[in-house]
């Protein structure tokens, strides 16, 4: 692993951490193993009525870029929620580096959620905070780093993403596309293993769109972590990813394999998701009931008969 401006100084990387409510047993990880996720058989859905994830399973490789696409609704983000811990699987095991994840264990949830980072979808960034507090906000609470080395490390992630003039400004002071780089300076900040993002590119114009992707295989390349694109911008994606997978509603997998595999397939669905043909296997309309019921068109024929 090469070391950069985009890496903490050692000495906040060997920086003892704030140690998480509850006990800690011993950790059984497998050695040399190039999978770093691993979905296995889950079932998810968030009530009994729809079931968002059905059987599904995925590996995701460590040190990769893999792009998850698929349109809206498909279980892309939910995917996101059960790796971080958010919620359990309905069946089936979610497993980080060889750890099963149990949301009920809040010790372990503390310590893996503490090895990944996150772009949420909208930012999700501290209004009432600057950009420097924004991006200083989990150092802050996770380690017990002087002010000094906060310092230090948020401008170099605020430098890595080419914002570092914009330290003293408030959130309401920067454009959308700024906003994400913070975003994306505050995911990075404790040099996570896993870096995890949620539509990056959705609302930016071209060039931050651009510049967006850029980063996110800059980063993923110099520090060595692993990164899960969740998006559906598909030249993006496959412009920066080593692995591609593409999901249908019910967490089916469509296809998956290298970018330039899944721009040449020639399997109907596939081709109308990568090319954005509007007609296809992909229906526009969500399953609801005949128009004609809806409007009581037919009761109201059969009245005038």
């Amino acid at each position: 692993m090469r070391q950069s401006f985009l890496q903490a100084p050692a000495s906040a990387r060997h920086c003892p951490l704030r140690q998480p409510p509850g006990p800690s047993g011993p950790i059984a990880r497998p050695l040399n193993s190039d999978t770093l996720i691993e979905i296995d058989r889950v079932t998810f859905g968030y009530d009994e009525r729809r079931t968002i994830l059905e059987n599904l399973s995925l590996r995701f490789a460590r040190g990769k870029v893999t792009a998850v696409l698929g349109g809206s609704g498909c279980g892309k983000t939910t995917l996101l929620r059960l790796i971080g811990g958010v919620h359990p699987a309905n069946s089936g095991r979610v497993v980080f580096d060889g750890e099963v994840i149990d949301t009920h264990d809040s010790a372990q949830l503390y310590r893996l959620r503490r090895r990944l980072g996150m772009l949420f979808q909208f930012g999700a960034l501290f209004t009432d905070l600057t950009v420097f507090d924004n991006v200083a906000y989990p150092l802050r609470e996770m380690t017990d780093l002087p002010e000094a080395l906060i310092r230090d490390i948020v401008l170099m992630k605020l430098n890595a993403v080419g914002l570092r003039g914009a330290a003293p400004l408030k959130i309401s002071e920067v454009s959308g596309g700024m906003a994400r780089r913070i975003a994306l300076a505050r995911a990075i900040a404790l040099d996570p293993e896993l870096i995890m993002y949620d539509e990056p590119f959705a609302g930016l114009d071209l060039i931050s769109m651009g510049v967006a992707a850029k980063l996110i295989r800059t980063l993923n390349d110099v520090t060595g972590a692993t990164s899960l694109v969740i998006s559906h911008d598909v030249p993006e994606c496959m412009a920066i990813s080593d692995h591609v997978v593409l999901l249908a509603n019910g967490g089916r997998i469509v296809a998956q394999g290298t970018p330039a595999e899944l721009m040449a397939s020639t399997d109907p669905e596939v081709r109308q998701f990568v090319r954005g043909e509007p007609d296809g296997p992909v229906k526009f309309h969500y399953p609801a009931p005949d128009i004609a019921e809806d409007f009581g068109l037919g009761l109201a024929t059969g009245a005038g008969r």
